[in-house]
């Protein structure tokens, strides 16, 4: 595990600490009952994928610590919007503040501002999270499989899922597909991203995919920035792309999403 993912999960845990001393869970679970139900996340790759059509969760993302500040004119409801125009099947809304610069309120207006399904992106560690996660308006989760051990990887799954949400899991490498095929989620997201190194290679979706069962959803995640690389993918049986920083760096991310896919 990189020094940065163990530097940005204690940061998590100071996070849950504090926002559990500020709203608790039963204060939580109350915020939860008078919201409408879940947008079908899965449900709406699902029907991408059995129409044959490629799926795209288009991320809103402002920066990252590898990369520094990616959108300039930050504007979550306008990207989220231009996305949806362009036929995004779901959306990504980074929440963490200290490394991606990411708030909870983005995916809260971004929710407001579409009819497509959110995905909260960040480092869930905790239940407190998961049900925070809920009472923001998410649709599906993020579960990081190096950020967390298989009794929680699990327990955090099944708790999110009797919430009404989806869950994307998160691998990197063959170990942790194989942890991850141990939990009832049905996405899962390969991170082409090299968590020691921070290179990319497309290689790593294909090489895992073929691991994975027909049962479940792959979506490959970062080193996505062409229509190139969208096709080589596809070739290889891959047809659910996250996509963020080729999008984002755009003044018109939905205008990129379009061109990307034609």
């Amino acid at each position: 595990m990189s020094n940065i993912l163990n530097k940005i999960l204690e940061t998590k845990k100071q996070e849950v600490d504090e926002g559990r001393k500020l709203k608790n869970i039963t204060q939580l679970q109350k915020e939860i009952e008078g919201l409408p139900k879940c947008r079908g996340f899965y449900q709406a790759i699902k029907a991408k994928s059995e129409s044959d059509s490629p799926a795209v969760i288009a991320e809103i993302k402002k920066a990252s610590p590898s990369k520094g500040v990616i959108s300039e004119n930050f504007n979550p409801k306008t990207a989220a919007m231009s996305y949806e125009k362009a036929g995004a099947s779901c959306l990504s809304v980074l929440t963490d503040e200290e490394y991606f610069q990411g708030h909870n309120d983005y995916l809260m207006q971004v929710k407001e501002s579409v009819k497509i399904p959110v995905l909260r992106k960040d480092f869930i560690i905790d239940e407190w999270h998961v049900y925070q996660s809920r009472a923001l308006g998410a649709d599906c989760i993020l579960l990081i499989v190096a950020a967390l051990a298989d009794p929680k990887l699990y327990e955090l799954t099944v708790l999110a899922q009797e919430l009404g949400m989806d869950v994307l899991m998160e691998v990197h490498d063959h170990d942790e597909l194989q942890r991850a095929l141990n939990t009832p989620a049905k996405l899962i997201g390969i991170n082409n991203r090299n968590l020691k190194t921070f290179v990319t290679s497309l290689e790593t979706s294909v090489d895992i995919a073929k691991e994975i069962p027909n049962d479940r959803i792959v979506i490959s995640e970062s080193g996505i920035h062409c229509s190139q690389d969208i096709n080589m993918l596809k070739s290889n049986g891959i047809n659910t792309f996250l996509i963020g920083e080729a999008f984002m760096r755009r003044s018109d991310p939905g205008a990129e999403l379009t061109r990307m896919m034609s």
